[in-house]
């Protein structure tokens, strides 16, 4: 009998494909955010991100290029939090409503594990489906239990450190420090993850293969890693 193949896109591949798409949807708006700002105030710096998004989402509906789900979320949220701070005229409540749903994320990660149903496994499914035989493999729900820990955890000290900026550093430090540790501690999340799915594929008998790269259609033929 054959072994057990897992194929996953090499790093560099997905991060070509998704980092234009994370630039267009989060980056940009931020760097337009801390740029208004200074010409046009808080609330100026609010209208042109969320006027970026949507002009964004114009662009490829008019040149009918594929709409990044990111892109959608994005202009979604921006759209919600500007709406409730400007009810309540508060540029505080924009910046801390970001914490409340990392919170409920967390939330949801950690009360997942002791139910038996690990959140990290029902996302991991999502985007590499998995073989039968490893979903209903012992281990494989010892590991994402874990991996749910790690990823409750993770979106915890996020929220904190957010909060913790909010209240403690003016606005433009808070955007610079939070954005960086955002980044470097979800990447490092990511990282650490997917080294350790690999390792513990690889330890239960299946052999991971990378493709090389991403086309239209999906992943390009594998290669052995």
């Amino acid at each position: 009998m054959p072994p057990l193949t897992f194929e996953i896109p090499r790093l560099r591949a997905l991060a070509r494909h998704a980092l234009p798409n994370i630039v267009e949807a989060t980056l940009v708006p931020l760097g337009l955010f801390y740029t208004s700002m200074w010409f046009f105030g808080v609330w100026g710096a609010l209208a042109a991100a969320l006027a970026w998004s949507y002009a964004a989402l114009a662009v490829r509906l008019l040149t009918r290029r594929r709409i990044p789900g990111v892109l959608v979320l994005g202009a979604m949220a921006m759209t919600v939090r500007t709406v409730i701070a400007v009810l309540s005229g508060s540029v505080f409540v924009y910046f801390l409503q970001p914490s409340l749903g990392t919170v409920s994320v967390a939330l949801l990660f950690l009360v997942s594990v002791p139910y038996g149903r690990p959140l990290a496994q029902r996302l991991a499914s999502d985007f590499c489906p998995l073989p039968d035989t490893m979903q209903q493999h012992p281990s494989m729900q010892v590991f994402f239990a874990r991996i749910s820990l790690l990823w409750g955890f993770v979106y915890l000290t996020n929220a904190a450190l957010t909060v913790w900026l909010l209240l403690n550093e003016s606005l433009s430090t808070f955007l610079l420090v939070k954005t960086a540790a955002s980044f470097t501690l979800t990447g490092s999340a990511i990282a650490f993850s997917t080294w350790w799915f690999i390792r513990f594929m690889r330890a239960n008998g299946v052999q991971v293969i990378r493709a090389k790269r991403l086309t239209a259609g999906g992943l390009a033929p594998a290669v052995a890693s």
